[in-house]
């Protein structure tokens, strides 16, 4: 409830569905002193008082407004022209007027033209709900709750009365969009009056055949679900194609086009260009909405609301005390080479296919980003994907920002690919990886020549300028970061001469791999790695391993829990990935690396892991870096222990997903185990420890991580904001409930595979 009304008197001018319910949210939300309506209709008015939507009502709209201090018009747009002729000459002084049309150009026209001084209270809006049923009695208080509102001021509209009514609908509980009236009435077009448009045209055409009853006895669900708009008000809509003629003929335009296309594509019998248009279209609706709402694409694509908002709030892990792991438990695909496969695959000549494709939320940032350059991509599928490569500068301008979610890994690679493109491209991501710093990867890549801004602090957007020739550098990192070294590199693919890296001390070094495996020679001396610019890629067939990072929580899982016993199948285990592994043997775990094979370049092996006692460690700083993403799940491991374990050398744990050592820190604190924090590192002593409600800040690791810790905890251990967890490990809820982790999901809707 509002703690109090935001406007004296309310008058609602058409009181169908939307001011109807309009009208409704008012009193419900007590937002209104007194809420009056203005109607032709004078039983229309009798539904509405006797509906208790309406204080009073007036057929004489000028008297409806007389003394209101807002007037929201809801009727058709075809008719506002009118309407505001008839209660311009009631409006108070200072009064604001705002509108629920569908068309923003020509309603703001007419209201320039018939409310005189009061324009420059008039606050255009188009609130984007609705329902199959319409007019007074199916008024819906709930209406605009979780729907977007936009509005659409222009030079001379009263800033103060703009402020009011996007405060009012916020209050409605609806998300408030400000956009230009012309671009409004395009999206609009394309999105709503386009789709509409079609659906008229197709259903008509097939009704205008010889023998259409045939075609309507069979129809399919998709037909049915497609050509239900059909069922729209023709009067509406006939008025909506009149006033907003110009942006629907432009958007129709584009259609057509597009259907020329996948026409010439069938008539040509050009199989991967009927693939390329439906791959993208498959993937399209989830990915604008993940893009929408800023959000994960996981999430959208199992989602049906068609407001593309995501109102419910993110999942919680609740995990009860105690019990062990046992079983085999094949875990995702490696997440660092799943990103990579997929940039090479598209940078090579002819076709790979790629089987282990992690089809989590960061990989498939990286996926969506290369079909948005052109790329043609079949899947993902079961963890098969087959890219058809369209060589080192057959990529496309994407027209648009490159959506990366929550990975820090595809911008920070995709920033040294692009800089080496004929086209600007923009790379976005969502509200945490917006706060992660890019500088590290724009530095040595403006060094060779790349044009590149990034945001305020060095943080994302970042912007790169194509068409500018890179000339070969020499770099040496400051720091050991595989995403810079990775950048550096794949610029040097479009190089002159020699790009060579040099790097502090040993990180993953999966692309330097995978180049090789894809046919592009790269140098290798010591701490340095080379390329030359210039060669080519070719496709082929690449197995990705599961993900030691993923495999990470159930080594300390079964580490830690009395009688657990687990193996964890075709784990990639490159050397400069092992770290996990080589410190919890330090602290005594019993882990045995077996049937050590070769899979695509990359080592793997099947991980038996039995429950050991751990004890205390001072962590070797030389394998702190390969082990970094692995260490919140060492954390609680530590917490295990006997005696204290301490990490040193770790700073950069602090510019992941969250600051991951104060982050697990509190966490920690929360279970009540003792420890102390460093700048670089952390001091832990294990111990017995209880639970309690531990906040994840957004961040997949710290979820899991303390996902295990509650295997040894004196009380359930709940953990919130866990949709992340989707980014690196889609089923792991399920997959660990499985094993024997008491862990059950709360408090949203899950995808499939996410949930007990």
């Amino acid at each position: 409830m509002s703690a109090g009304p935001l406007f004296r008197r309310v008058t609602v001018i058409g009181l169908g569905l939307i001011g109807g319910s309009f009208a409704a949210a008012l009193r419900e939300r007590g937002l209104a002193g007194t809420v009056v309506a203005g109607s032709r209709s004078a039983r229309t008015l009798e539904q509405g008082m006797a509906l208790g939507l309406i204080d009073e009502g007036s057929q004489d709209l000028a008297l409806a407004v007389r003394g209101a201090d807002l007037v929201f018009v809801s009727t058709p747009v075809s008719a506002m022209e009118a309407v505001f002729q008839a209660l311009a000459p009631g409006l108070a002084e200072g009064a604001i007027v705002t509108d629920g049309g569908s068309v923003k150009g020509a309603v703001i026209e007419q209201a320039r033209r018939t409310l005189g001084a009061g324009f420059a209270r008039f606050v255009p809006g188009h609130p984007i709900a609705g329902k199959e049923k319409s007019g007074v009695e199916a008024a819906d208080a709930e209406l605009y709750q979780h729907h977007r509102v936009i509005l659409t001021p222009v030079a001379d509209t009263d800033a103060d009365a703009a402020r009011r009514v996007a405060e009012l609908w916020s209050a409605l509980g609806a998300e408030v969009l400000t956009m230009a009236p012309e671009h409004h009435d395009r999206v609009l077009a394309e999105t709503s009056h386009l789709p509409h448009l079609l659906a008229f045209s197709l259903v008509d055409t097939l009704a205008r055949q010889g023998d259409s009853t045939e075609i309507f006895r069979y129809a399919a669900g998709g037909f049915r679900d497609f050509t239900r708009i059909a069922g729209s008000d023709p009067v509406m809509w006939h008025d909506i194609f009149r006033e907003n003629r110009q942006a629907v003929l432009d958007a129709l335009d584009l259609f057509s086009d597009g259907i020329e296309r996948f026409r010439r594509a069938v008539s040509d019998q050009d199989s991967e260009a009927m693939m390329g248009i439906m791959s993208r279209a498959n993937t399209a609706r989830a990915h604008f909405l993940a893009m929408n709402t800023r959000s994960s694409y996981t999430r959208a694509r199992h989602s049906d609301d068609e407001t593309g908002m995501t109102h419910d709030s993110d999942p919680t892990f609740v995990v009860s005390p105690g019990g062990r792991l046992q079983g085999r438990l094949r875990v995702p695909g490696d997440k660092s080479m799943s990103h990579r496969s997929i940039m090479l695959a598209s940078l090579a000549e002819g076709s790979t296919e790629i089987s282990g494709f992690l089809e989590g939320e960061d990989a498939l940032a990286t996926l969506q980003a290369f079909r948005d350059m052109g790329v043609v991509i079949e899947g993902p599928h079961n963890g098969r994907v087959v890219v058809h490569g369209v060589g080192l500068h057959g990529l496309r301008d994407p027209g648009k920002p490159l959506y990366m979610g929550n990975s820090g890994t595809s911008m920070r690679l995709l920033t040294g690919l692009l800089a080496g493109q004929s086209f600007d491209t923009e790379l976005t991501g969502d509200e945490s990886l917006s706060k992660r710093p890019m500088e590290r990867v724009a530095a040595p890549l403006r060094e060779m020549g790349a044009v590149i801004d990034t945001g305020e602090g060095g943080r994302p957007p970042v912007r790169i300028h194509g068409g500018h020739t890179l000339k070969g550098i020499h770099y040496h990192l400051p720091m050991a970061s595989a995403q810079v070294k990775s950048a550096v590199l794949l610029a040097g693919l479009y190089a002159e001469g020699a790009t060579s890296v040099t790097e502090p001390a040993p990180t993953r070094d999966h692309t330097e791999r995978m180049l090789t495996g894809f046919g592009y020679p790269v140098g290798r001396d010591g701490a340095t790695a080379t390329v030359h610019g210039g060669g080519a890629l070719s496709g082929g067939r690449l197995d990705v391993p599961a993900d030691i990072s993923s495999a990470a929580f159930f080594l300390v899982g079964a580490s830690i829990a009395e009688g657990s016993e687990v193996t964890l199948p075709h784990v990639g285990v490159n050397p400069t990935r092992t770290g996990v592994i080589d410190i919890l043997k330090l602290m005594g775990a019993d882990i045995r690396l077996e049937n050590q094979r070769d899979a695509g370049g990359e080592p793997v092996a099947d991980l038996v892991v039995r429950s050991a006692p751990l004890k205390g460690i001072t962590i070797p700083e030389e394998l702190v870096p390969l082990a970094i993403d692995e260490l919140p799940a060492v954390f609680i491991a530590a917490a295990c222990a006997d005696g204290e374990t301490v990490l040193r050398g770790a700073e950069e744990l602090r510019v992941k997903e969250s600051d991951r050592i104060q982050v697990m820190a509190d966490g920690l604190a929360t279970l009540g185990v003792e420890h102390q924090v460093y700048e670089d590192g952390i001091r832990i002593v294990g111990g017995a420890f209880g639970g309690g409600q531990v906040e994840s800040h957004g961040d997949h690791r710290i979820a899991m991580s303390f996902a295990m810790a509650a295997l040894r905890a004196g009380a359930p251990i709940t953990i919130h904001h866990c949709a992340n967890v989707a980014t690196s490990f889609p089923g792991f809820a399920t997959l660990a409930a499985g094993a024997g982790l008491a862990l059950d999901v709360q408090g949203a809707a899950v995808p499939a595979g996410e949930g007990s």
